[in-house]
């Protein structure tokens, strides 16, 4: 036995919930550290105390085996629980129950392990019967002890325990499981003793501490199950945090029927709107509301029933949302009339509801605008912009459901979550349908395109999940009557086969047969409040990447302020360009060339009026032709086959359909390049071929001449692409003051007009002091700026090893999807900073993919550019992430992740 003076020296793993508080989430985990804020508080909270997660990396440091001191710890903790409560843990007169409940620091609802009622065995049932007077509610205690238990700790399969429970309730004839009686819940407990026997070889633990401490090392184990794994990865959580445990008193809502328990948000959790929201049961234990065996009661049917208790739990959960400053998550229980907080955490919630929760506790005074702004999260404002049904579409409704988490989706119905896996990874849409889902399904909820259950709540497993990741979700459609064996549901004589195409709409609840048209949403007057606060906080700029009068649109409702990137392929391979644009390659003469591109002069012209129309006085950045000739050509594969097959038809070497193609492909040869990327395009092509260039200048400048004379104020750039040397700009700038001197005579008008270049080779960089005298802004291709800086070649490493680069570690991210800031983001800095030192004035903005990307905008905004340019979706979440750069940054705090060496 060790001395309190060796115990005093040991590590401290084991805290009283009253000796911890909400700033402890890292080590007491955010259950543990919201169970002593509540206490602190003064609330009913079921005492008892916290395992740290410092315990968990220690046990699996140690080869699953306890810390040194943890054993010592728990059974003084547990002395001072007997204290507290007045029973004894393992007395066989008045037993104190306790739970096992997992808690990391961030929330991962449903993901890891809880076992009710542990200290109970053959004795001290009996114990607990003569106690409460209750056999029946004793005998119902300890078979969900042993049916947890069983299934968390001794890993026997959960459907086991619940086909001798249905046998026992068929024998019964009754249809739910507090319906059972006293003999027949005795008979369920030797049938679930029986089955642990035979499942493990041996009897039921019934040694209470045993059971505690095989509780305790279920939860840290289930820290790395495959679903808690799956969770973490999917939502980027560490995977070093380890895991508290909470072991804590038993308060029972399954004592009878003025008994009960329940789940309940202090706000809506689907459309953020101000009301307690939830559900309860009466005469039932935590797991039967979530599980979803049970369709539970709305919490507001709790005030019918006591109105006294309602209102005490309403004045509970408005101190709660106060004192956290955000909408809880509470479980509670009620044991024999009296009330019982057993956890609160912050609420997962839908993307829109997340957004007006935000906007109005900032109208109520409880947080300012900068708050709200940080509590929206990128992936959330992409959740905003999920399909919905088309108003306008006409289908007939099969059934409907709750409606548990909003959006749309279509897709073949699969049954089981490795099926839904297995299609979705081959590109397959599919929709889950479960009688419920279960934390182990959470693979096949992350792989589907939206969930349907039987069975089950607003609060179920489903719900909660799918709500969490942005996946339509219906819940609770009793309508439907799965058949998993034949892999089928029906409703009423329709019957819906494995593979069928359904459509889901989580806003209304609603499933409907067959595929129907769905819209992209619009933006609430929530989040367009929230976006115009992030406006004004906001220093970097946001513009869009769009080449289509359509995109244009789009870009200038979700808030863009210029175009960043026009790319003008578009306007040469069009269906009615690519004829002329090839009949330009394989001319025979430079004229004849020449006279070919002239043609596209007029076309060109009317899609630059037209984008300059709709932006008006905004800037929009015209990226002159960048890729090279061939891609504008039938491959030799292509026009070898076609010369082939009209050989088969008959054709001789002189037929002219023949000559052409060979001619075509004696062209194709010519143009071809062993490696194109870094061959003839960008501006190398212009300088070859300047008659491209220039035709394509004199459209820009006539389609700006021409609006501003129809009293339209424009603002139109030229971007130079694949440019590293300040000769090329030279060259090129000298052609764009000579076509707008003319353009300008001819129109008696002025052409505001910027000239720039792409900074997308790692010369350019190098050398961008040089390039900034020449130019009025800059902007970064990281796309090929990264090709460049890591020698890869995007397409061949992403299908051959970046995979395996990230999921070893080797790089932390696919550098194509998030900026690498310690390579390519060096040579940007060096570029800034050499560029401004060239010309003080240089605008300087980032036209990449990465111009969309959090992390990547961040970094934008710590190197002073002056604007992100990104695709037309991804305007919402660059305009809320450059204010949150600009918050952090006030702050002092790190603005962005640097990635791997």
């Amino acid at each position: 036995m060790e001395t309190s003076q060796q115990l005093v020296s040991q590590k401290k793993y084991v805290y009283m919930f009253h000796e911890g508080n909400a700033q402890m989430k890292d080590l007491l985990g955010g259950k543990g550290a919201n169970l002593a804020e509540m206490t602190r508080l003064g609330l009913p909270i079921p005492q008892g105390f916290t395992i740290t997660t410092e315990a968990c990396n220690a046990y699996h440091a140690n080869g699953k085996q306890f810390p040194d001191g943890l054993k010592e710890q728990v059974e003084q903790a547990l002395k001072e629980l007997e204290r507290i409560t007045g029973k004894k843990f393992g007395d066989k007169e008045n037993p104190l129950l306790v739970s096992v409940r997992s808690g990391a620091p961030v929330s991962m609802p449903g993901m890891m392990d809880t076992i009710l009622n542990i200290g109970l065995n053959d004795e001290t049932v009996e114990g607990l019967a003569k106690k409460t007077n209750n056999r029946r509610f004793a005998l119902d205690c300890y078979r969900r002890l042993i049916q947890m238990f069983g299934n968390v700790v001794l890993k026997i399969d959960h459907e086991k325990f619940e086909k001798e429970l249905e046998r026992v309730k068929e024998i019964e004839n009754v249809q739910y499981d507090q319906e059972l009686s006293e003999q027949a819940l005795s008979t369920v407990v030797n049938s679930f003793k029986r089955l642990v026997k035979q499942e493990t070889g041996r009897d039921f633990p019934q040694d209470p501490m045993e059971q505690l401490y095989m509780a305790i090392k279920a939860v840290f184990d289930s820290w790395n199950n495959k679903r808690a794994i799956k969770y973490r990865e999917v939502n980027k959580i560490p995977h070093n945090l380890g895991t508290a445990a909470n072991v804590q008193v038993m308060v029972f809502g399954n004592m009878g029927e003025n008994s009960g328990t329940g789940v309940a948000f202090t706000r809506n959790p689907a459309n953020g709107n101000k009301e307690l929201y939830g559900e309860y049961l009466m005469n039932a234990q935590g797991e039967d509301v979530v599980a979803g065996i049970r369709t539970p009661l709305p919490v507001s049917k709790l005030k019918e029933q006591n109105e006294e208790l309602y209102n005490q739990f309403v004045e509970i959960c408005d101190k709660l949302e106060r004192h956290y400053r955000d909408m809880q998550d509470i479980e509670f229980t009620i044991e024999e009339g009296k009330l019982f907080i057993l956890q609160t955490r912050t609420g997962k919630r839908t993307a829109s509801a997340a957004v007006k929760i935000a906007v109005d506790m900032v109208k109520e005074g409880i947080i300012d605008k900068e708050e709200a702004i940080m509590r929206i999260t990128p992936e959330q404002v992409d959740q905003l912009l999920h399909p919905r049904i088309d108003p306008n579409a006409h289908y007939e409704v099969l059934a409907k459901g709750l409606n548990a988490s909003p959006g749309a989706a279509s897709g073949a119905v699969v049954f089981d979550p490795d099926s839904a896996e297995k299609l979705a990874k081959s590109g397959k849409k599919v929709i889950l349908v479960r009688p419920e889902t279960t934390p182990e399904d959470i693979h096949g909820i992350v792989a589907a395109e939206g969930v349907l259950t039987s069975r089950g709540g607003a609060t179920s497993h489903a719900a909660v999940v799918a709500r969490g990741i942005g996946k339509p979700c219906v819940v609770g459609c009793e309508d439907i009557k799965i058949d998993l064996e034949k892999k089928r549901f029906t409703v009423g004589e329709v019957v819906v086969s494995e593979g069928d195409i359904i459509t889901i709409d989580g806003s209304t609840g609603e499933v409907i047969l067959g595929a129907v048209p769905l819209t992209h949403p619009e933006l609430s007057e929530e989040f367009k409040t929230l976006l115009r606060w992030a406006d004004d906080i906001r220093k970097l700029g946001v513009r869009a990447n769009a080449d289509t009068p359509e995109m244009a649109m789009l870009a200038i409702k979700f808030g863009a302020e210029g175009i960043g990137l026009c790319r003008t392929e578009r306007m040469f391979n069009a269906p009615d360009r690519m004829p002329i644009m090839r009949a330009m390659i394989i001319a025979g003469s430079e004229e004849e060339r020449k006279k070919q591109i002239e043609k596209l002069r007029p076309m060109q012209k009317e899609d630059f009026k037209e984008m300059l129309r709709i932006m008006g006085d905004r800037p929009m950045i015209v990226r002159l032709l960048d890729p090279p000739l061939h891609e504008f050509m039938p491959s030799p594969e292509e026009l070898l086959n076609e010369i082939f097959v009209l050989k088969e038809k008959g054709k001789k070497d002189d037929d002219p359909e023949v000559v052409e193609r060979k001619r075509l492909l004696k062209r194709v040869k010519e143009l071809q390049e062993i490696n194109p990327m870094l061959g003839h395009r960008g501006v190398r092509l212009g300088m070859t071929y300047p008659y491209i260039y220039e035709m394509q200048i004199r459209a820009l400048l006539e389609a700006a001449a021409e609006v501003i004379k129809e009293g339209i104020k424009v603002n139109p750039e030229i971007m130079v692409p694949q440019v590293v040397t300040a000769q090329e700009l030279k060259w090129v700038r000298k052609m764009v003051d000579r076509i707008k001197g003319e353009v300008e005579r001819e129109y008696n008008v002025k052409i505001p007009l910027k000239f720039g270049t792409m900074m997308e080779c790692v010369r350019a960089c190098m050398r961008a002091e040089d390039l900034a005298k020449v130019c009025d802004f800059f902007s970064f291709g990281t796309n090929d700026l990264t090709q460049a800086t890591f020698s890869f070649s995007r397409e061949d490493a992403e299908s051959k090893f970046l995979p395996m680069y990230t999921s070893h570690g080797i790089l932390q991210h696919n550098p194509f999807q998030v900026l690498d800031v310690k390579g390519v983001g060096k040579l940007m800095q060096l570029a800034v900073e050499w560029g401004r030192k060239g010309n003080p004035n240089l605008e300087i903005g980032i036209c990449g993919e990465h111009g969309g990307e959090p992390n990547s905008i961040k970094f934008c905004h710590a190197i002073g550019l002056d604007y992100v340019s990104c695709s037309p979706y991804r305007i919402p979440i660059a305009r809320l992430v450059a204010a949150q750069a600009s918050i952090l940054e006030k702050r002092g705090e790190k603005l962005y992740q640097e990635g791997a060496d």
